[in-house]
């Protein structure tokens, strides 16, 4: 039987699912990071069946969302998306050490995976920690300035007054570049690494994505096999059925 539990951990809201009969073992490991405006209950169904092929799931409450809210509207919480991401990636982390030296996972089985925002926040965690073994980016983008001056394009087209001045997005800029998997690509180091997009995305822009995944041919020449990238014809900003299963069996076979 798999078991849904509702924990805090370093002031981190999460839900834990693991089968009831592996509750205590060391088991591979996978932190699954939730959307914008999301929560950490709607990614059940993925950790629902990556438990039951024998992985303990983390889906942790990201910043200024769901346990964590503070009342901000849907404008106040974009202006915070960055910091969003950055605590998040920096809080993957700690979730890892806390089960590592709990003995509850297994230290070189640890894979990251996330939706839109989570996503990004993947792909984020790539350019930081070695230790993860396999990750799966299901709409996001690894282009995090390109990504970043986008959407403020975005909001001025619209209209909107920017919260910010040129010398708050440059000081983002410099940070966001230290996370900006496109810009050291190197630091993949080859691992297994999967994408799924839709193509209709109007949100996180597919180009970005799909442009980096065809610059990685040659680091992964040798092994072609761990990096792949589903192309949705048809979808928008919303994973297929199809996107769900792939990113069960990416873990199955690479975690």
């Amino acid at each position: 039987m798999v078991i849904v539990e509702n924990k805090q951990i370093e002031n981190i809201p999460l839900l834990h699912i693991v089968k009831q009969e592996d509750y205590k073992d060391k088991l591979p490991l996978i932190i699954f990071i939730h959307g914008f405006t999301s929560g950490k209950e709607n990614n059940l169904h993925y950790a629902y069946l990556l438990a039951e092929k024998g992985f303990r799931v983390l889906l942790p409450e990201a910043l200024y969302h769901g346990e964590r809210a503070q009342g901000l509207s849907e404008k106040e919480l974009f202006a915070h998306f960055w910091e969003i991401v950055l605590m998040t990636i920096k809080e993957v982390s700690l979730l890892k050490d806390y089960f590592v030296e709990s003995a509850l996972a297994d230290e070189e089985r640890i894979g990251i995976a996330g939706t839109s925002m989570g996503g990004i926040a993947t792909l984020g965690a790539l350019t930081q920690y070695p230790w993860i073994k396999a990750a799966v980016s299901l709409m996001g983008s690894p282009t995090y300035e390109q990504l970043s001056l986008w959407q403020l394009e975005q909001l001025k087209s619209q209209g909107m007054k920017l919260p910010f001045n040129e010398s708050d997005i440059e000081k983002q800029l410099s940070i966001l570049r230290t996370y900006d998997l496109s810009q050291q690509p190197e630091k993949l180091n080859s691992r297994p690494l999967l994408f799924w997009h839709g193509k209709k995305d109007p949100i996180v822009p597919f180009s970005f994505t799909f442009e980096f995944y065809e610059s990685l041919e040659n680091q992964y020449f040798n092994q072609p096999e761990r990096i792949k990238f589903i192309a949705d014809e048809h979808a928008d900003h919303k994973v297929s059925r199809e996107g769900l299963q792939a990113t069960i069996d990416w873990f199955e076979n690479h975690l």
